[in-house]
């Protein structure tokens, strides 16, 4: 049978880039209330996706927004979803799905604040915490679920009495990494038991096949409101490159982080092993390191993000479970320690600096197996890269130092490696002395033997 030719998709409307450049969320259209509170957090000026989609969302269309990270894209669905909730208050109002839990964590911070003075309740529900203490709190109807749709998906199953029947909002963030990561069953599952009569906002950095079909699926006659058409690093971030040996690669990250002293270091890893390893190195080395990766449970990523936020570690390590959405004010320079592997990651990565108007550094590792990977990446930014200045000599001095660290750091992978078998436990934070685990487990050893 020969298939039928798809009927063509009339395309979303797009904005209408505003004539009169509007000067504050109240131009936009934003209640007084709501205008104080985001008085109070510091927003002075909406940001370009937030002229571009505030407005047509209080028009009550729905919205496909293509924006690079770090460009105020919560806001331009809270302040809507805010706004409509005043006019007709109710509970289970709004749904917002994402692909990380530190991005729910961090939405939800944004609601409540904004959402503070007129009483705003939300709840976050994501793996890796209690299911019981979440159905209590989706029990008490919040205004604004914000959740990752594998859980969600899990509470709509199995808690009695829960159900999205009255939502009257959906948002999508992220939605091109939530497809990414195999979520598609479950937002059609969410899909299915939602009224199709509500609105919704569909945000995505770049638009891929599957974000395209799920628009079909999911918005009505949308608006397309886009920053950026073409993929754009932030003009304010001095991007550069190293090309090295990979024998010599943790040299030269200390070599930066020694030349580069004073500043605070977003550094990514391929892999949660490697991030680890790395983390235990430095430290080695007396930097004040700390890891953020996807084998660490909730709460030890939360207080890593934390201890950094806080400016009580000035190194983060991550895999690309940070790489986007997470809002570290303080970044200085991004290292990208291995290469990333799709090119739109490096967009991401590169995005924890030089956010909301301040300047920042990225230095991007390129050793003989990457530069296939690295000349995609400077073809999709349209920009070929200036090399990093550096003294090779003054590396090589370092190698001694490194290759004793290197080999610490893999005696203690190995230990908690051992540990997390026999304890079964994700206790990853390496941050306890080791003497004192070697302690606990020649005690343990002893009671055995008795």
């Amino acid at each position: 049978a020969v298939a039928e030719p798809e009927p063509a998709e009339p395309e979303p409307e797009v904005a209408e880039p505003q004539v009169a450049e509007p000067r504050s969320f109240k131009d936009l259209g934003v209640t007084d209330v709501l205008c104080e509170a985001c008085d109070q957090l510091g927003w002075k000026m909406p940001t370009k996706i937030q002229v571009e989609a505030i407005p047509v969302a209080l028009q009550g269309r729905d919205i496909i927004g293509l924006a690079e990270t770090g460009s105020g894209k919560t806001g331009a669905f809270a302040l809507p979803i805010l706004q409509a909730l005043l006019e007709t208050p109710q509970r289970l109002f709004a749904l917002v799905l994402t692909p990380t839990r530190e991005l729910a964590f961090q939405i939800s911070e944004q609601f409540e604040a904004l959402g503070s003075s007129i009483g705003v309740q939300s709840t976050v529900i994501v793996g890796g915490i209690d299911t019981m203490s979440q159905s209590l709190a989706l029990a008490k109807k919040p205004h604004v679920i914000i959740a990752t749709p594998g859980r969600l998906v899990d509470h709509l199953e199995n808690t009695k009495g829960f159900n999205l029947r009255a939502l009257k909002f959906l948002v999508m963030d992220e939605a091109d990494r939530i497809l990414n990561m195999d979520f598609e069953t479950e937002v059609d599952k969410i899909l299915k038991v939602i009224p199709r009569d509500r609105k919704t906002f569909l945000f995505s950095a770049t638009m891929t096949k599957k974000v395209q079909k799920l628009q079909r699926a999911a918005l009505k006659n949308p608006v397309k409101c886009a920053v950026s058409s073409k993929y754009q690093t932030v003009e304010k971030l001095q991007q550069y490159y190293i090309f090295i040996p990979s024998k010599f690669k943790d040299s030269y990250l200390v070599y930066i982080l020694n030349e580069l002293a004073g500043n605070s270091f977003m550094i990514f890893c391929s892999t949660c092993n490697n991030t680890q390893r790395t983390a235990l190195l430095l430290r080695n080395l007396g930097f004040t390191a700390i890891p953020l990766h996807g084998q660490m449970s909730q709460n030890k990523r939360l207080g890593s993000l934390n201890k950094f936020k806080a400016k009580a570690r000035s190194i983060l390590l991550a895999t690309d479970v940070a790489s986007r959405g997470l809002d570290i004010p303080h970044v200085d320079v991004v290292i990208n320690f291995d290469i990333p592997t799709h090119s739109k990651d490096y967009i991401h990565r590169v995005g924890r600096t030089a956010r909301a108007g301040r300047s920042g550094k990225s230095i991007t590792f390129v050793t003989q197996y990457d530069v296939e990977l690295f000349q995609r990446i400077e073809h999709l930014i349209g920009k070929k890269l200036p090399a990093f200045p550096m003294q090779e000599e003054e590396v090589m001095m370092l190698t001694e130092r490194v290759a004793e660290a290197q080999r610490f750091a893999r005696m203690e992978l190995r230990e908690q490696g051992e540990k997390k078998r026999s304890r079964n436990d994700d206790d990853d934070d390496t941050e306890e002395a080791i003497g004192v685990r070697n302690k606990v487990a020649g005690g343990k050893k002893k009671k055995r033997k008795a």
